[in-house]
């Protein structure tokens, strides 16, 4: 038997047996009743199999997709134009951090323009789930491939935010999908400030161009930025410009500043894409100010 080289979703309905989740079949589709875009799942690793099921209401976690999600809005004609290669992929795992600092900053990072999906857009550390990992040893790792900060499993408390159905490209006027994924943000929690995790920030410039710890008045301003729509976002006295670090070729950082604009930044709906944080990341980064204001309660 090969070996297993992805870990892919497989989606357990009405006590079946899990069946592997299609490529051009959205994921939240097939646990929403009235095609919401947001639903309530229980998941599980096992046997290299990510499984999501429906269980006790209040006890599982939030699936979402965009409301442009492609897979959704893919005619049939559209679906049977897609090469046999990619339709036989299946649903790809991802795990992304958000690391929390002592003074409640979450690390983002900006992918490198040279990579096939998503490039230059803001995201936190993450990537795929490989095989006989943990979704914390999948995260931990690609915090540390990516950033170069190392934290240790027994030093974490995980807790998992949200799932994310990710499709790239991100809508059906910029192509036929290509990759399918589902995200799981989880939240770890840092004993240490951002400015003393900084100083052991050493990013891999062909993952990553550029970094920033985000404060809880910018995240707001990103979240509300809704992709898709044109509502108005609060400022809160922001200043103009955010301070990042630039990733040279050869990892090196240097201070720099990038307009306040970049990061409220939406997708537009065609068009080249552009700079801006995902829509994906925004999702997970509400769910964070969400646990935050728990917490406080």
């Amino acid at each position: 038997m090969d070996k297993v080289r992805r870990i892919l979703v497989y989606v357990c309905k009405e006590g079946a047996a899990p069946h592997q989740a299609q490529f051009v079949q959205s994921v939240t589709g097939q646990f929403s009743s009235s095609g919401e875009d947001e639903v309530e799942v229980n998941c599980s690793l096992e046997k290299n199999k990510f499984i999501l099921f429906r269980g006790d209401k209040g006890q599982g976690v939030t699936l979402k997709r965009a409301a442009f999600c492609p897979i959704k809005h893919m005619s049939i004609t559209e679906a049977a134009a897609i090469p046999l290669d990619i339709k036989q992929r299946g649903v790809d795992v991802g795990v992304a951090i958000l690391l929390q600092t002592a003074n409640q900053r979450v690390l983002l990072t900006r992918r490198a323009k040279e990579l096939r999906i998503f490039p230059n857009v803001w995201v936190p550390p993450g990537g795929h789930l490989e095989p006989e990992e943990t979704l914390l040893d999948a995260g931990l790792r690609e915090l540390e491939e990516e950033t170069g900060l190392k934290l240790e499993p027994d030093g974490v408390s995980p807790k998992i935010l949200g799932l994310w159905e990710s499709v790239y490209p991100p809508m059906l006027s910029r192509g036929l999908p290509q990759r399918h994924h589902i995200v799981i943000y989880m939240l770890l929690h840092s004993s240490f400030s951002h400015l003393q995790l900084q100083s052991s920030v050493s990013p891999c410039p062909a993952e990553v161009s550029a970094c920033l710890w985000a404060d809880i008045r910018l995240v707001r301003a990103i979240v509300s930025a809704v992709d898709g729509e044109d509502t108005e976002v609060p400022l809160d006295d922001l200043q103009t410009s955010v301070s990042v670090s630039q990733v040279s070729a050869d990892g090196a950082l240097s201070d720099s500043e990038l307009p306040l604009s970049v990061f409220i930044s939406r997708a537009p709906d065609s068009g080249p894409d552009v700079e801006r944080v995902s829509t994906g990341s925004k999702f997970a980064l509400e769910l964070w100010l969400k646990s935050l204001e728990a917490t406080v309660l």
